[in-house]
């Protein structure tokens, strides 16, 4: 059966399709995908991989600020994305990329995401580069270094050109995992 996509904005989806993608990133992220990481999957544009078993794939891109060199950078933040253990290795987690990348590409400065090692070999195959700079987040308290983040963020430049190593990436604040 052929695999049908969709691309749809949280507002868009049906409360049942919310729960199998809620649902399948559970079971793909062995239940270390907390209710902080999902409501950081919202907001924002979803593609959706349907095969004759159900939701095969997932990912999610939202609208986030990154500060680099004193310019806020509107950034396309790559959320969520997640292949059903049976349809892994099929090129799914491509396709959701594909898509994901095509919305950044047109509506954002740049694109941003954390990666685990992982899930950083998809994101280098498709030409994403790792972050070699230092990683701050705009607290409630202030600007504060995310060492632990240094390492794991990966850019899509897009828009924005190139970015400067020597000079730090400010996220935005959010609660749970800032990157």
């Amino acid at each position: 059966m052929a695999v049908r996509l969709r691309l749809a904005h949280t507002a868009d989806l049906e409360p049942a399709e919310l729960r199998r993608a809620r649902a399948l990133l559970d079971a793909a992220f062995d239940g270390d995908f907390s209710a902080e990481d999902w409501d950081h999957g919202l907001g924002g544009i979803h593609v959706l991989l349907q095969d004759g078993a159900g939701l095969a794939a997932h990912g999610s891109v939202v609208m986030r600020r990154i500060r680099h060199r004193g310019r806020w950078l509107r950034t396309g933040y790559v959320e969520a994305v997640a292949v059903r253990a049976d349809a892994r290795r099929t090129g799914l987690g491509g396709r959701v990329m594909a898509e994901l990348e095509r919305v950044i590409d047109r509506a954002y400065d740049l694109g941003a995401l954390a990666a685990s090692d992982e899930g950083a070999l998809l994101y280098a195959a498709r030409g994403w580069q790792r972050w070699g700079g230092q990683v701050h987040a705009l607290s409630p308290d202030g600007v504060v270094r995310l060492p632990e983040a240094e390492g794991g963020v990966w850019l899509r430049p897009g828009l924005a050109g190139p970015l400067d190593p020597a000079r730090e990436l400010v996220f935005d604040w959010r609660e749970g995992d800032v990157t």
